[in-house]
C-alpha cells in the first residue's frame, strides 16, 4: 500500500488496519517467545525474546511512554530487532513496561512516575533475563521516558551488571521546547479536573463528536493542517512542539504513519507531573522525595557518575522537537564527571520518533547502534563499583 504522508488513501475507511495490531511478522526468522515477569510493586510486565542461536551479547530494548515493542519490530522496513539479528546480535530483549500499549496500565487515571519504572519495572527485567542468560553480556537500548528511567535505574544503583546503554532522545538531563512547557504546566490539570479526561489518546478523532475526547480530537485537529492523519495531530499535541513534532514526515514510512494511533497508545497525564519536575529541576529528580518506597533512589542522579562503570553512547536527532538538546546537555555533564567513559551522537536530518520508526533508520541510524554494540562485546559485565583506571577513549560528537 502507498499512501502520501500529507493524505489519505480514499479506498481505506479510517478504521482499517494495513498492519495487524501487536504483530510479529517483522521478524518472521527467530524464535520469538513471550516471558512474564512480576515487579516489586505487584505488576505483571512482559519482554519478548528474539533469538536464532545462542550469543554471548543479549540486547534490551525499551521503549518510551505510549510506545510498546512494536516501535522495534515493525514490518513495513527493516526494523531495530531483526537489524541486530542480522549483525550477529542474536539474542534480543524487548520490554513492554508500564508505561507500554501492550498493557492497559496507561488507561487508568493512575499515579505512577518514573520513580516507579526505575525503581521497579527496570530491576525486575534485567532479574528476568538473567535467570536465562546468566553471566553473559547485557546492552541495553533504550528511547524517550523508557530512556530517562533507565537512566534512573542505572545511575541510581538499582540495576547493575549491564555492560554498555545506548540512551536515545533523553537521559538525565530531560529539556523540551518553550510551548512544550506551557502545556506541561495546564495540561494535567485541564485534561483531569476540566475536561475529566482519564487519559489522552492519538485515536480521540474518532471516538464519538459529542465525547469529550473526540471533541478534544476535532480541536486539536484543526490547530495541524500539515497532513490529513488525526493521529499525528494528536501526537503533536501530547509530546514536542512542531507540525509534526515527534518525527519527520520525510522520513516516515507511509503505511508508519498511518498506523500512528497503533504504534503510540493513550496515556494517563500523571507522568506529565514528573516530567514538568525534572524540566524544571534541570535535571532527574524524585516526583516525591518524602515517599519511602523511593528511599533507595538518590536525589541527585549524579551523585555516582564517576563510580557507574557502565558506558553511555548519548543519541539524539539534530532536530530533536520533543527533548531538544537532552542528551548533549547530559553527555556535557557526564563527561566533566567522568571524561572519556561516555560517548554522543547527533544524527542529522532525524528528530526523535524516527530514529527508531524512519524507514530509512536501518541505514541511517542503526549501523551507530551495531558499531558501539560491537566495540563493547569483549568487554566484561560492568558493576557498580569504585572505577579503574580510564583508557582512552574516542568521542564522537557532531
Amino acid at each position: 500500500m502507498n499512501v502520501s504522508p500529507r493524505t489519505k488513501d480514499p479506498r481505506t475507511p479510517e478504521h482499517e488496519r494495513v498492519v495487524p495490531r501487536f504483530t510479529l511478522e517483522g521478524v518472521p526468522d527467530a524464535d520469538v517467545r513471550t516471558y512474564p515477569f512480576t515487579t516489586g510493586d505487584k505488576l505483571g510486565l512482559s519482554m519478548l525474546r528474539f533469538q536464532r542461536e545462542p550469543c554471548d551479547d543479549a540486547v534490551l530494548i525499551i521503549h518510551g511512554l505510549t510506545t510498546s515493542s512494536d516501535m522495534f519490530i515493525m514490518p513495513e522496513h527493516e526494523n531495530l530487532v531483526r537489524h541486530l539479528l542480522d549483525h550477529g546480535f542474536t539474542d534480543v530483549w524487548t520490554l513492554d513496561s508500564r508505561m507500554s500499549n501492550r498493557h492497559p496500565y496507561n488507561l487508568l487515571r493512575h499515579r505512577y512516575t518514573l520513580d516507579d519504572v526505575a525503581a521497579f519495572d527496570h530491576p525486575a527485567a534485567v532479574a528476568r533475563i538473567r535467570q536465562e542468560i546468566g553471566d553473559k553480556r547485557l546492552h541495553v537500548i533504550c528511547h524517550c521516558l523508557g530512556s530517562v528511567s533507565f537512566m534512573m535505574s542505572l545511575f541510581g544503583g538499582v540495576v547493575e551488571g549491564i555492560t554498555s546503554v545506548i540512551a536515545s532522545s533523553a537521559a538525565l538531563t530531560p529539556r523540551i521546547p518553550t510551548w512544550s512547557r506551557l502545556k506541561l504546566a495546564v495540561a494535567p490539570f485541564l485534561l483531569e479536573r476540566v475536561l475529566d479526561l482519564p487519559y489522552l489518546d492519538p485515536n480521540a478523532r474518532h471516538e464519538p463528536l459529542l465525547s469529550r475526547s473526540g471533541l478534544l480530537g476535532r480541536a486539536v485537529e484543526l490547530l495541524h493542517p500539515e497532513c490529513d492523519v488525526p493521529a499525528c495531530h494528536m501526537l503533536s499535541m501530547m509530546w514536542g512542539t512542531g507540525w509534526p513534532a515527534i518525527y519527520h514526515h520525510e522520513n516516515l514510512h507511509d503505511v508508519t504513519h498511518q498506523r500512528g494511533g497503533d504504534l503510540h497508545g493513550a496515556t494517563s497525564v500523571h507522568y506529565y507531573r514528573h516530567l514538568r519536575k525534572m524540566v524544571s529541576a534541570g535535571g532527574a529528580v524524585k516526583y516525591d522525595p518524602s515517599d519511602p518506597k523511593f528511599d533507595h533512589l538518590p536525589d541527585d542522579y549524579f551523585d555516582f557518575a564517576e563510580e557507574i562503570e557502565t558506558p553511555v553512547l548519548l543519541v539524539t536527532g539534530e532536530s530533536n522537537h520533543v527533548f531538544t538538546d537532552s542528551n548533549i546537555v547530559c553527555y556535557q555533564r557526564l563527561e566533566s564527571l567522568a571524561p572519556g567513559r561516555h560517548l554522543l551522537e547527533v544524527i542529522p536530518r532525524y528528530g526523535h520518533q524516527d530514529l527508531f520508526m524512519g524507514k530509512d533508520s536501518a541505514r541511517d541510524v542503526f549501523p551507530r547502534f551495531v558499531r558501539y554494540l560491537n566495540a563493547h562485546r569483549g568487554e566484561r559485565r560492568r558493576r557498580w563499583v569504585q572505577p579503574h583506571a580510564q583508557e582512552d577513549s574516542t568521542r564522537t560528537t557532531h
